[in-house]
């Protein structure tokens, strides 16, 4: 099992208690500064514009270029998108934007995409909103044209909604063959499939049957469409909290994020946590991106479960 870090950059209000921007910033770099120091595998960054629960005035971060920074910030660990909006930016230039990230983090950028989802954000910021197999229309075009930008010289696509004639793309980052792919949603018909057919990783999220499930599915699919399943790194998301008993674990928590756990969040001892994640492992998956929800303030969870979990 592989151990990530989720940055905050704002969007769960988890910078709100720090009100200059410049120190917000600093708050979230460091944490993906300790994660680097810490020996955990990658860090990651939602893309969004808005906090929630609800749109505030709070500052939210945006992610491709706080990932430009917190590259030159750390020297080890992998960075990503948990997971970059399709709708928000067109796909050739967001192609453009990692290669030039991948080199500048010298090969070690995850390149996260999705659908997109929140429907108040694209409204707010002018951008249509299609319904739900529309948005996935796009991201299947998208998907090709990120690959054609990355393996072609001069790409070319034509597509419904997205065109590209000629486009060159110099540099292309630094990995081989390309930057790796991971694919957000669990969506059984169209998005698992979506993995199969172009994506590196995958994220899927639930309870741990539900994540059985869905690695089923994705499972089948790569059977169908002729994929070697084994090939595909299996990512979810956790809350995490550690302390000595499991009550401590969970008064270290915000009331809000207490109301929303399941049996994959890894909130309690290290016994506790320990036993979680080999649910979670024998479930198919390989990587954990961990929310320390106080991260921003405390960094104290952050190392603690280094300690515990990760082997240096």
């Amino acid at each position: 099992m592989k151990y990530s870090a989720e940055i905050p950059n704002g969007w769960k209000m988890n910078l709100a208690a720090i009100k200059d921007p410049v120190e917000a910033y600093e708050a979230m770099t460091n944490v993906a500064k300790a994660a680097d120091e810490a020996g955990y595998e990658s860090v990651w960054m939602v893309d969004h514009f808005h906090t929630i629960p609800k749109p505030s005035q709070e500052v939210t971060f945006e992610v491709w270029m706080s990932l430009a920074a917190i590259a030159r910030d750390t020297k080890r660990v992998r960075i990503g998108q948990i997971v970059t909006c399709n709708g928000y930016r067109n796909p050739a230039l967001l192609a453009k934007m990692a290669s030039t990230l991948d080199v500048l983090s010298h090969g070690r950028l995850n390149f996260g995409i999705g659908a997109g989802w929140y429907e108040h954000e694209y409204r707010a910021y002018g951008y249509p909103y299609p319904d739900a197999p529309e948005r996935l229309r796009m991201l299947r075009e998208a998907l090709q044209v990120i690959h054609a930008m990355w393996e072609q010289e001069e790409a070319h696509f034509e597509g419904k909604y997205y065109q590209i004639r000629g486009a060159i793309n110099q540099p292309k980052g630094v990995q081989k063959p390309h930057i790796p792919i991971l694919i957000g949603g669990g969506g059984e018909k169209v998005t698992l499939k979506l993995v199969a057919q172009y994506g590196d990783a995958c994220n899927v999220s639930g309870d741990v049957e539900t994540i059985k499930h869905k690695l089923a599915v994705l499972k089948n699919h790569c059977e169908t469409v002729g994929r070697d399943y084994g090939t595909i790194h299996c990512t979810m998301g956790a809350v995490c909290s550690i302390a000595d008993t499991d009550e401590e674990a969970l008064a270290l928590l915000p009331a809000h994020v207490r109301e929303q756990l399941r049996d994959t969040s890894l909130v309690g001892s290290p016994e506790t946590i320990r036993q979680r994640i080999a649910a979670l492992e024998a479930a198919g998956i390989h990587e954990l991106i961990l929310d320390f929800p106080n991260s921003g303030t405390d960094l104290t969870p952050l190392y603690r479960f280094a300690r515990e979990f990760i082997k240096q």
